[in-house]
């Protein structure tokens, strides 16, 4: 199958809140989209307006605002067969406080469904618990909650665990990218 429609058929959710990193958003979504997925970006109630997410450039510097498509709370990981994480710093802050978004993300890991999570997302798997005994990488400074959580965590680009890929910042998105569209395409993994 050529990588242009390795995942002809594929829809993947895409679970963001307003504070969401802007380029950790575009990128892996595009990505899956240039392999033929379908996309659709889940978001929390907090931080929206008018059906909006507010996306951000380095933390700090107001960027675009995306459309949601679903509500956390009206889909299931039925639904879909991947999901993307963007990071941000506020953007799994807000989506590890909302239990239907935790629900959703323990979900798709304990599915075997496919999952990547770039930079700060890593904040919402712990808050799911469904890092204990995986090998994970994120942004520096989650590292302590992420070995806390039971994790083994290493400073790598990109790092696959059955199925469970995270990449550590928006430097490592061509790896990161490359292998979500990889994992996704192989489809659910089983322990």
């Amino acid at each position: 199958m050529s990588s242009s429609t390795s995942l002809t058929g594929k829809k993947i959710a895409i679970l963001a809140a307003t504070g969401v990193e802007q380029v950790e958003l575009i990128r892996p979504r595009d990505a899956v989209r240039e392999a033929g997925a379908d996309t659709v970006l889940v978001s929390v109630e907090d931080g929206m307006h008018d059906g909006r997410i507010q996306a951000m450039n380095g933390d700090i510097e107001p960027a675009d605002t995306f459309s949601v498509d679903r509500m956390v709370g009206d889909v299931s990981v039925d639904d879909f067969d991947a999901l993307i994480l963007p990071g941000g710093a506020v953007n799994p802050d807000k989506l590890r406080q909302d239990e239907r978004a935790v629900a959703f993300v323990r979900a798709f890991v304990t599915s075997g469904k496919p999952v990547g999570a770039i930079c700060h997302a890593p904040w919402t798997l712990i808050e799911a618990d469904v890092v204990r005994g995986r090998t994970v990488t994120s942004w520096p400074s989650l590292r302590t909650d992420l070995r806390n959580a039971g994790a083994t965590v290493v400073d790598e680009e990109v790092v696959t665990d059955n199925g469970l890929v995270t990449s550590r910042k928006p430097d490592d998105l061509p790896a990161f990218c490359a292998k979500i569209v990889e994992e996704f395409t192989e489809g659910p993994h089983r322990a």
